[in-house]
């Protein structure tokens, strides 16, 4: 800490203060330990544009992804060309500084469609860009100060010069990298195996311990997995080291950064899986890349980027076998058997048999026990509507009829309480009232996260504040939104504060339902007009929903 005040106590004196995002944090951490060489600081425009366009930096260097420092209209009318910005983390550690090179708004849907060939929000790192990202980029030069600190798995975080050093003394040449955002099973043990022996080189186990894809399960249980499963490799021929990298799920593009930063980490082979960095299927339920599109791309390139790609396919189990086969080497008499991802959660969830053959006993463990059973999983419902829709009504009703039913903790998050407590002070803006959304999503998944059972009631009038939030909560239990689609008509005659008349005379500004839009959900796990029913059978027809998903 006292060589890090006396860097501070040099500097000059800087004109703003950015606290990082998290993605943002990731990306910083891999701009100073060389994880993103030939990068050393947040992409300027030139080299902006020429990666959008044509995957190269401004100097012809390939590199396929934006690494930008996202700000918005308010950071931006303090900083000129020249200035200094302290970059910090959210505990105010200043981390570096960078010079102001340049500054400009992009066109985000032009990065979406060359970068992830879609604009799609099914996509993450679209939905990203256009929900999260802010409207300007700011580029320039990094001086360090220090990386981001970690408390968690520190003897597993080595840099690129920590890990070439370990190469070097354990007399490493040939180093092949397996990248992983997933538990591993014995499918992935098998697929590293051969790829180790086919190319004579040691592994890296090298899974990404940053951002990830939203629902994924967290780092914490797949890092314990992965040290499970590096014992079942031969002493010697295998090691485990933790990449704090930010991923995009940008499929081809992705496949290519991805060799790139193994090469800095001082591999000489990098697998390529089928749908490398896939995100999925998109709204229409389509995929959104080519399975062996990674592959393609990544091998076209593989003599530039100075690192072999070693390409397989999907492995699959052979009951009449007993072993696993790259599926284009099945024989062809026997039927392959596979478990997906969304199976092996339903199974975890209701108990149910995992067979031997799919994966380890040690990991299976460590899966259970953030997969408890469907009943015993905290569980988020998240019910919105116009103002006067009846959305309190039913929630008070909900919490009464749930205690009735179980002996678990139940929290009512209300909007009304909400604006009281929680996030007094914040107007009707249109920031202010997803600020709002966004605080009751946080306190809804600590909530869920512990087993506990939140009931939200609120306006959220915006699809994008209540994606966030299912993200958010979905990644630690169960989410389901509650629509109450309660006609504007049938509201405005429940209105016994009388706001619906002040908004129409303009007494009140920024009303939803009359001088500001309400977006109704999209894909809701249910919807109610209560003009239609009375409050009991309302909550009664909840109550079966909830039962039906398996929370009671």
């Amino acid at each position: 800490m006292e060589s890090i005040a006396r860097k501070e106590s040099q500097l000059v004196t800087a004109t703003a203060v950015l606290t990082l995002t998290q993605r943002q944090l990731c990306d910083l951490e891999l701009l100073l330990n060389g994880g993103f060489a030939p990068l050393s600081g947040f992409m300027t425009r030139a080299d902006y544009d020429s990666v959008v366009d044509a995957m190269r930096l401004q100097g012809g260097a390939l590199w396929p992804m934006p690494i930008t420092l996202d700000v918005d209209e308010t950071f931006v009318e303090k900083v000129n060309v020249g200035d200094q910005v302290e970059l910090r983390d959210a505990e105010g550690l200043l981390l570096a500084m960078l010079t102001v090179n340049d500054c400009w708004q992009p066109d985000k849907t032009r990065e979406a469609l060359q970068v992830f060939g879609t604009t799609d929000l099914a996509h993450p790192a679209v939905a990203y860009l256009f929900q999260q990202t802010k409207d300007y980029y700011i580029g320039g030069s990094l001086t360090p100060i220090a990386l981001p600190h970690h408390y968690d798995f520190r003897h597993l975080r080595l840099t690129p010069t920590q890990l070439k050093h370990y190469f070097k003394n354990q007399g490493w040449e040939n180093i092949v990298a397996f990248q992983t955002r997933n538990p591993m099973h014995r499918a992935h043990q098998e697929l590293t195996v051969r790829a180790a022996e086919q190319t004579g080189a040691k592994l890296l186990l090298h899974p990404v311990v940053g951002m990830t894809k939203p629902g994924d399960i967290e780092y914490y249980t797949r890092v314990r997995c992965y040290e499970h499963i590096l014992k079942t490799y031969p002493e010697g021929s295998a090691y485990l080291s933790l990449l704090p990298l930010a991923m995009r799920m940008g499929g081809p593009r992705e496949a290519i950064w991805h060799a790139l930063i193994r090469k800095n980490y001082g591999c000489t082979h990098f697998i390529v899986g089928r749908d490398h960095a896939g995100p999925g299927k998109n709204s229409e339920g389509v995929p959104f890349y080519d399975p062996y599109a990674a592959q393609q791309l990544a091998l076209a390139h593989q003599r530039e980027m100075g690192i072999h790609i070693v390409p397989f396919q999907e492995m699959v189990y052979s009951h009449q076998s007993k072993k696993y086969f790259a599926v284009d080497e099945l024989p062809k008499d026997e039927t392959p058997a596979s478990i997906s991802g969304t199976e092996l959660r339903e199974r975890l969830q209701k108990n149910a048999e995992i067979p031997d053959w799919f994966s380890y006993p040690a990991v299976l463990q460590e899966l259970r026990k953030v997969h408890p059973v469907r009943h015993q999983q905290g569980f988020t419902l998240f019910l919105t509507g116009l103002p006067s829709s009846g959305k309190s009504t039913l929630a008070n009703a909900l919490v009464l009829r749930l205690r009735e039913l179980t002996d678990r903790k139940i929290s009512l998050l209300d909007g009304d309480v909400i604006r009281t407590h929680l996030s007094y002070g914040l107007g009707f803006s249109r920031e202010d009232r997803e600020m709002n959304v966004t605080r009751v999503g946080f306190v809804a998944a600590e909530i869920t996260k512990h087993g506990g059972i939140a009931i939200c009631a609120l306006v959220s009038p915006f699809e994008n504040a209540r994606l966030r939030v299912r993200q958010m909560i979905s990644e630690v239990g169960g989410f389901m939104e509650v629509y109450v689609s309660t006609p504007l008509s049938t509201c405005e005659t429940r209105d016994r504060k009388g706001l619906y008349k002040k908004a129409r005379e303009g007494t009140i500004k920024q009303f939803t339902g009359v001088s500001d839009p309400y977006e109704a959900p999209i894909t809701p796990e249910i919807e109610i007009d209560t003009s239609h029913h009375q409050p009991d059978e309302v909550m009664e027809l909840l109550i079966k929903q909830i039962k039906l998903q398996g929370y009671l």
